[in-house]
């Protein structure tokens, strides 16, 4: 185990401290996306952490509409809260923070889209929009000279579309400062 956050019971006082705060179910897919927000954390290291979260009784498994959620026991309260401290408050602020951003950008039904196009010249034109409830909201496009670089920008949009959308915003709106956010 290596991730930032170091051994396993530090990434389960980490997961139980954002679902604590996020303050609802939610399904293991979500759960998995928002501890990742910050790489602190190893996926597998998550996984593992995960179930024994659930087998310890610090997660309850709830069933909404056939769905799978989760959400935090009393007894996982209690862990988070006691035990946080084990962690760097500014690695649990700003995983929290990437968390609810993240969710905030979810919920809204944003769609992320990025294409890629060969222009004349041999360069390539990146695309990216995001599209909320069938409006496009932002949409923006840069010639690049390989198609290795153009899919570089593509995979890295993709990875984290909600971080793109925010850092260009806050650089239109004059916030240099958004990376330390």
């Amino acid at each position: 185990m290596s991730g930032v956050i170091g051994n396993i019971r530090n990434v389960k006082i980490f997961v139980l401290y954002l679902l604590e705060n996020i303050n609802y179910p939610l399904d293991f897919v979500t759960i998995n996306d928002i501890v990742m927000q910050t790489d602190y954390v190893m996926y597998l290291d998550f996984a593992e952490a995960f179930h024994e979260l659930v087998d310890g009784d610090l997660l309850e498994k709830l069933e909404v509409d056939g769905e799978d959620l989760y959400t935090v026991t009393e007894k996982g309260r209690v862990v988070a809260r006691e035990l946080k401290s084990d962690i760097l408050p500014s690695i649990l602020d700003r995983s929290l923070s990437a968390a609810l951003r993240y969710l905030n950008f979810k919920k809204r039904g944003i769609v992320a889209k990025c294409n890629l196009e060969q222009i004349d010249d041999g360069r390539y034109r990146v695309t990216c929009s995001f599209v909320e409830h069938e409006a496009c909201i932002f949409s923006q496009s840069v010639v690049v000279d390989s198609l290795n670089r153009a899919q570089r920008m593509q995979n890295n949009f993709y990875e984290r579309p909600e971080a793109i959308y925010r850092g260009v915003l806050a650089l239109m709106a004059g916030n240099v400062n958004y990376l330390f956010d």
